[in-house]
């Protein structure tokens, strides 16, 4: 053990000038450095070589965005012809049945609307009944047009009032066929229109709403996505269907499966686009408007790789040790790209390619050269 450690002191101090080391502000390795090295040492640090090699790497795009839900699933309850909250026991996060009643309006509007129905319907039969005497009256020539006119006209201005007032009554949810001078009410009830949550409150028992404010709204979670924010930059790297993962800040180790179901084609003033994405699996912890992380899986292409090990970092640039003649290493500058599974992607390989490059006990040499120089 002594031996190989003077064996290894020996080769770090190889061509070791008889210089004192500078100050802190060293010199910078030069591309072209050459280190020499005797067969003894070489073994001593144990260097291993190879060569630039063709792989696939797949490179992953991080991005970011949250989660949300279409329009159709969201749904804003107001109340069309307004009125008083009499009663509701709906909270925030609750859920709901479609077709359950959420809440319950008072107005004595509703009782007018009411009491206005039945008091055509009921005169409707006589406008009817009037209409068709004065048609046999008419063509018996009996009555005048003027007098058959009016009749007509009064028996369908009185099934327009009818058909109108009807369709008033259902949009406070009474039905028009039902009502009769026994059950009319002072309340109405509403009804979730879909299955989902309550996600805002905006009215309290006794408020008055009108017909233009958002009492309630629901949301559907079965169907929600993740939209992503990509940068113009990166927008050509996507398409339909490209798969990817998303995780909260709260929970990095949980991935949820996506792929990305729509590329939007407007660019925003921060030179971005948003990307819906379609959760596989839906997970009732995710909720809408929570923001995620997101690694998409670019399309994989052959490029020229080299092991981790053979990349030296110094003062922010990247080098290999290439072998320029028997016991001769120069140190040569690279460009770096994408790493997986312990490879990296060369981008200026055809200036080392076929080349022989240290792909084992390169720190050592640099260790070397790094005295060499001091």
């Amino acid at each position: 053990m002594k031996k190989s450690a003077i064996i290894l002191l020996s080769v770090l101090l190889v061509n070791c000038s008889n210089k004192e080391k500078p100050s802190e502000s060293a010199t910078p390795i030069d591309t072209g450095t050459e280190i020499n090295l005797s067969n003894e040492q070489i073994a001593a640090i144990g260097l291993g070589y190879g060569k630039i090699e063709m792989d696939t790497i797949s490179a992953i795009l991080k991005v970011n965005g949250k989660i949300d839900v279409p329009p159709q699933n969201m749904v804003s309850v107001s109340v069309p012809l307004g009125g008083y909250l009499k009663s509701t026991q709906l909270l925030p996060g609750m859920k709901v049945n479609k077709g359950e009643v959420i809440a319950t309006f008072e107005d004595p509007q509703y009782i007018q609307l009411q009491q206005d129905f039945l008091s055509v319907k009921a005169k409707i039969n006589y406008s009817e009944n009037e209409y068709q005497r004065q048609k046999e009256l008419n063509a018996n020539k009996t009555s005048s047009d003027k007098v058959f006119q009016q009749a007509e006209a009064e028996y369908l201005t009185q099934k327009i009032a009818l058909k109108s007032l009807s369709e008033k009554l259902r949009l406070i949810n009474v039905n028009p066929e039902q009502l009769n001078e026994n059950n009319i009410s002072r309340s109405v009830n509403v009804f979730a229109p879909i299955d989902g949550y309550v996600s805002k409150i905006n009215a309290n028992i006794g408020k008055y709403v009108n017909p233009a404010d958002v009492v309630f709204e629901l949301v559907n979670p079965s169907d929600i996505h993740l939209a992503l924010t990509v940068f113009e930059k990166d927008i050509d790297k996507l398409y339909i269907g490209q798969k990817l993962v998303a995780f909260t800040n709260n929970n990095l180790e949980k991935k949820h499966a996506c792929e990305i179901l729509l590329i939007g084609q407007n660019l925003s003033n921060e030179r971005s686009i948003e990307v819906h994405c379609h959760f596989k699996n839906y997970d009732k912890s995710l909720i809408p408007g929570m923001y995620m992380n997101a690694e998409i899986d670019l399309t994989s292409a052959a490029c020229a790789v080299l092991p981790e090990d053979a990349i030296l970092n110094y003062e922010g640039r990247n080098y290999v040790f290439v072998e320029k003649q028997k016991n001769k290493f120069v140190l040569t500058e690279v460009k770096t790209g994408n790493s997986e599974k312990g490879r990296i992607e060369i981008l200026n390989a055809t200036e080392i390619n076929n080349s022989s490059i240290v792909v084992k006990g390169a720190y050592q040499l640099l260790m070397g050269l790094k005295n060499k120089q001091e």
